[in-house]
Order: structure tokens, then C-alpha cells, then sequence
């Protein structure tokens, strides 16, 4: 049976697993680290601290592989190992579906002013398109507190309100760079109706798939911790129809 763990600082993980749980069998170890939320307003030293915490205690599971399913620290440093997956933007997908050559990457306050993103834009990107790095942690409070579930109008009126810059210009390809941000791909597509968003989970799903499809389990399993209080996560998670038990796991 394949084991993967995987971790970020809340419900963000939830997109990444649902397209593993698509793509392949296996058992599923999901961290959400809540007492580190959110990550998008850590520093790198910060961040540098919590990735090596979460790694070694998901390390205690014997996992094959593990994801870290978040963009901030996937930008922020350099993660990836053999054993070691992260989410990073899917510019190339971007640059191949964009016509206007104008390409926004939603991300987190400190994934956008991070110099790595910038590096990674022009590592991946011609000059001769115009790239928009988006603020868009209160999207992702939007999403960790369940408000996408509960709060509709108030959720349109923030994306109204903090994606203005997509009226402004002729962006028609934009990334959803955090992994919490797929859970609010309807509202967004609704109120953009011509720009086309990439959420990178299906991406990450198939890179794992190449390494364990003749290795799957024969079927899906899920066991779900967090560094915070359970019966809150446990809620969150009722919310979107997850009825899994949240166990408490420490560092």
C-alpha cells in the first residue's frame, strides 16, 4: 500500500487530495497545521522552522512520499527531494492558454513580494508577457474560516473587491496559486467569466501517479490531523462534507 503524507497550514491540502483521490488509490496522511495559519504571512525563517517541524513528525508515518501543499513555502525555498513534492504556479500551462499574453498568478502576501516568484516568472515566462502577482490571502481567510460555504454574498463582495485589477486589465489566464483558492473556483468563474483559471492539483496528481501507478493500493483511505483544536477542525471540515474524525497531532 502506497502512503503519502500530506500538509499545510489548513483546509488548503483538501484540493490537492481530492485530485490525488481521482487520479489514484493510495492511504492518504493529511496535516493541517492550524496553529501555524496562515502560512502567506510567515516569514522565510519562519516557514523554514515549520517545514522542517512537519516534515519530520509526518516522517514519523513511514510515508513514501509527501506533498507540501502550499505555494508560499514551495516558492520560498527549495523543497523537493526525491521523496518530497510541492505546488508551485503552472506558469507554463498559463503561458500556453493565455492569447493576450497577460497572466495573474494569485498567491499569498508573502509568496507575491517573495523574490523567488519573481526569479521563477522570469525563469518560466518570455518578456514579452505581462505578468500580475495578485494579493490574495484574504481570499484564502475566505476558505480556512468556511465562509465560501456560509457567507456567499459577503465572498462575492470580497472577490469583487480584492480581484478588481482582473476588470482593470486584459488578464485572461490566471493561476490559482494557493491551494485553498480551487474551493472558490465557481465564484471566480462566475464573476470572470472569460478568464480561464488553473488550479495546479491535477498537475501535482499525475506527477505522483508517473511514480506509484503500478504500486496503487486497492483503494482510497484518509486519516486527518491537526496541530490545532479538533473539534474546530473537525466543524470546518463538516462544513465541506467531510466526516472523517480529526485526530490531534503535535510537533
Amino acid at each position: 500500500m502506497v502512503r503519502i503524507a500530506v500538509f499545510d497550514s489548513g483546509v488548503g491540502s483538501l484540493s490537492i487530495i481530492q485530485e490525488m483521490q481521482k487520479t489514484f488509490k493510495s492511504e492518504i496522511i493529511y496535516f493541517a497545521d492550524s496553529q501555524s495559519f496562515p502560512y502567506g504571512k510567515k516569514s522565510q525563517a519562519q516557514l523554514k522552522k515549520i517545514m522542517r517541524k512537519s516534515i519530520n513528525v509526518l516522517e514519523k508515518f513511514s510515508p513514501d512520499f509527501i506533498v507540501v501543499a502550499s505555494n508560499t513555502p514551495s516558492l520560498m525555498m527549495n523543497l523537493v527531494t526525491s521523496k518530497i513534492f510541492d505546488v508551485k504556479p503552472p506558469l507554463n500551462e498559463a503561458k500556453k492558454l493565455s492569447k493576450s499574453k497577460q497572466i495573474g498568478i494569485l498567491a499569498t502576501e508573502s509568496a507575491t513580494k517573495s523574490k523567488r516568484l519573481s526569479k521563477y516568472i522570469q525563469k518560466n515566462i518570455p518578456k514579452s508577457f505581462q505578468i500580475f502577482k495578485i494579493n490574495a490571502s484574504k481570499l484564502v481567510d475566505l476558505v480556512e474560516s468556511g465562509k465560501f460555504v456560509t457567507e456567499k454574498k459577503y465572498c462575492i463582495k470580497i472577490i469583487k473587491k480584492e480581484l478588481q485589477v482582473l476588470h482593470e486589465n486584459q488578464i485572461d489566464v490566471v493561476t490559482l496559486s494557493s491551494t485553498h483558492l480551487p474551493f472558490l473556483k465557481k465564484y471566480l468563474q462566475k464573476e470572470f467569466p472569460n478568464i480561464q483559471f488553473i488550479d495546479p492539483g491535477n498537475i501535482v496528481a499525475q506527477k505522483i501517479y508517473s511514480k506509484i501507478k503500478n504500486k496503487q493500493s486497492k483503494r482510497n483511505s484518509l486519516k486527518i490531523f491537526t496541530s490545532g483544536n479538533t473539534k474546530e477542525f473537525q466543524n470546518k471540515l463538516l462544513k465541506i462534507g467531510i466526516k472523517n474524525k480529526v485526530n490531534f497531532l503535535s510537533f
